[in-house]
């Protein structure tokens, strides 16, 4: 399996910032310190163009981004200071997300056991909107690489199933009224964003929430979001953020939860044939080796479910 990774492109943040950059890191440090993968697999991306950004962002908002221009209030909703780091890692990490989607797609369906998924050691921005980044997201990594998948002829329809605890409102808006882009999120209700979006299919799930009831409401849904949306190619958030642990996240899943939540997920899209491109989405455990964990075993799952 082929994974991107950017960690090697650190934005500057201050001291005692909320977002946990080192983790991108320390994944891929761990992926090959247990021999997930091989240092062989691991690739850096390059950076997705000013002209494939455009497919989704608005050119306001891009130039804004690529010449520093965002307003203090924008940078402030992002949640990260704009520096000339903050841009070539956004791009990079929608890069990413953009090979690994090409490499699936670029192998035939006879392959499809050995090389029919990839990942991308960060990605799933999925509070990105067209106008405007918020929640840590700049850039929507996954809406990008569909409509850059889409432009070349490689797909047409896509399904994005985000399992993050936190909606995927910016995807949800970029697709809206879009038949060709299912967009499935399954999140905590009383959680950020606070005023929601709406995707193709929601699911929204109490505080506290664990793992037999998370189980049970995926297990219901995702078998029929696959087969109602007929994808060439999905995209999955990983997001580790359901865990019991995670400082942001409300829900309370337990880490063999998580690990039942990643195989119940890629063996569905797995049995039906289709390709898969992993992204890791959120995590904010008061641990950050937990992070690590839940997301090196994301890994895992999926490399046991198409090797």
């Amino acid at each position: 399996m082929k994974a991107f990774y950017s960690d090697t492109f650190v934005l500057p943040l201050p001291e005692h910032h909320r977002f946990p950059m080192a983790k991108y890191r320390l994944l891929r440090e761990r992926l090959v310190d247990e021999g997930v993968l091989d240092r062989r697999d691991l690739h850096v991306p390059e950076p997705a163009t000013w002209d494939e950004l455009r497919l989704v962002h608005d050119p306001e908002y891009v130039d804004a981004v690529a010449t520093g221009t965002l307003p203090a209030d924008a940078q402030r909703r992002i949640g990260f200071p704009w520096s000339p780091m903050m841009v070539e890692r956004s791009r990079r990490s929608v890069g990413a997300t953009i090979a690994a989607a090409r490499d699936v797609m670029c192998r035939s369906a006879a392959s499809l056991a050995l090389h029919g998924v990839a990942a991308n050691l960060a990605g799933g921005t999925h509070h990105a909107f067209p106008g405007h980044g918020e929640g840590f997201c700049v850039l929507n990594d996954v809406a990008i690489a569909i409509r850059v998948l889409q432009r070349e002829g490689r797909i047409t329809r896509a399904a994005v199933v985000d399992l993050d605890v936190h909606q995927g409102n910016g995807t949800a808006v970029v697709f809206a009224g879009d038949p060709d882009v299912f967009t499935f999120s399954m999140h905590g209700s009383g959680n950020y964003p606070f005023r929601k979006e709406r995707s193709t299919l929601d699911v929204e799930l109490d505080d506290g929430c664990e793992d037999v009831e998370y189980l049970e409401a995926l297990e219901t849904h995702l078998g029929p979001v696959l087969d109602a949306a007929r994808p060439e190619l999905v995209f999955y958030l990983g997001g580790a953020d359901p865990f019991m642990h995670d400082r942001f996240g409300r829900l309370g899943l337990s880490m063999s939860g998580l690990g039942a939540r990643d195989r119940l997920t890629f063996a569905a899209i797995r049995r039906r044939g289709i390709p898969l491109v992993v992204t890791m989405a959120g995590g904010y455990a008061r641990r950050l080796e937990d992070v690590v964990t839940i997301q090196a075993d994301m890994v895992s799952a999926a490399l046991a479910a198409y090797g």
